[in-house]
């Protein structure tokens, strides 16, 4: 989909200092597993703490996220809240499922199953602002927040809506980061992100965190131009289809003044970047985002505020994001200014 969104204002929680403040990027030290958690912000700001006392590490992610990002957009009530999360909220869904079988399904206590739900941030963000339009959230893996991207470009082109609160959020938990190191997700020796791109070793870095965006079609100094998004793809096709999504934008490879990649250190999966760098943007500088906030599902969501940042700061007129999810789901997003 192409069109010009604009990015009226951002908010993000992840592994970095990003959610107040002058952002300067900095790449962690990992201690004793290839986990980068998120450096959380005072959530009392935000939220009253009686409620804080019943919410998960996502929901407060997740919410302080939101009203933070519509504050810096000086919007009070969006006319729709569209996220995008992979897993939802982890630590719900596990607490809750321990419970069922300590207490062999007697006497359970309902809010682990309540707060588990995907959709339990949006409610949150809907009661918290008295918003009551639009209200959706996709779980589809490695194209979630891409889904709930372009939900909300549809939204706008429509009409249905003049400010869209989109967003994403994604936690980790310490159960699912040992199932998913059991099928390979991660590196098998302890990697610092300094170090990821150039182990040469299957699997990469476990990350989690939360990015908002205010979309509107008011004019304003950043602006999302086009979303292509590809499935299971060969590199051929994707080589293909960057060409092709270029060409739609009236754009030559050259064009492009910072390339945004989901490159992680994962050997089995880093040839796409590799392969597409070396074919349309050898002498285009490269930013490798996940040495910065690690890899899950929604990583493109950190991505989309990154790029924001730099072009904020006085980057160039075009930025190419690119990310993939473990060979399956692939994405372009192209920024303008």
């Amino acid at each position: 989909m192409k069109g010009r969104f604009y990015i009226q204002g951002t908010a993000a929680i992840s592994p970095q200092e990003s959610f107040s403040g002058t952002f300067t990027p900095q790449l962690a030290r990992l201690e004793d597993r290839n986990l980068l958690r998120v450096k959380e912000p005072d959530y009392r700001d935000f939220i009253a703490p009686n409620s804080l006392r019943r919410m998960s590490r996502v929901l407060k992610m997740g919410l302080t996220t939101a009203l933070k990002c519509l504050q810096n957009s000086n919007v009070a009530v969006p006319d729709a809240i569209i996220t995008g999360t992979g897993k939802g909220s982890l630590h719900d869904t596990e607490r809750f499922l321990h419970d069922i079988r300590q207490y062999k399904e007697t006497a359970l206590n309902p809010t682990p199953f309540i707060q588990s739900t995907y959709n339990s941030v949006n409610g949150l963000i809907a009661l918290q602002t008295r918003c009551t339009q639009y209200n959706n959230t996709f779980v589809h893996r490695g194209f979630s927040f891409e889904h709930a991207l372009l939900d909300s470009m549809m939204q706008l082109n429509e009409g249905a809506a003049k400010h869209v609160l989109a967003g994403a959020f994604e936690e980790i938990s310490d159960e699912h980061f040992y199932i998913k190191s059991r099928i390979g997700f991660w590196k098998e020796q302890l990697t610092q992100p300094a170090d990821m791109l150039t182990s040469g070793t299957p699997g990469t870095i476990s990350g989690e965190g939360s990015a908002f965006f205010v979309l509107s079609t008011a004019p304003s100094d950043v602006h999302i131009a086009g979303l292509k998004m590809l499935y299971k793809p060969t590199q051929e096709q994707v080589s293909t289809a960057l060409g092709n999504f270029l060409r739609e934008h009236q754009l030559q490879p050259e064009d492009i003044g910072l390339l945004i990649t989901g490159r992680n250190g994962d050997v089995n999966f880093d040839f796409y970047y590799q392969e597409l760098i070396a074919q349309y943007f050898p002498q285009t500088p490269e930013l490798p985002f996940k040495q910065l906030c690690g890899e899950y599902d929604t990583a493109s969501a950190f991505a989309l505020w990154l790029a924001v940042e730099r072009m904020r700061a006085g980057g160039p007129e075009h930025v190419l994001i690119y990310n993939q999810f473990f060979g399956e789901q692939h994405s372009f997003v192209l920024l303008g200014r």
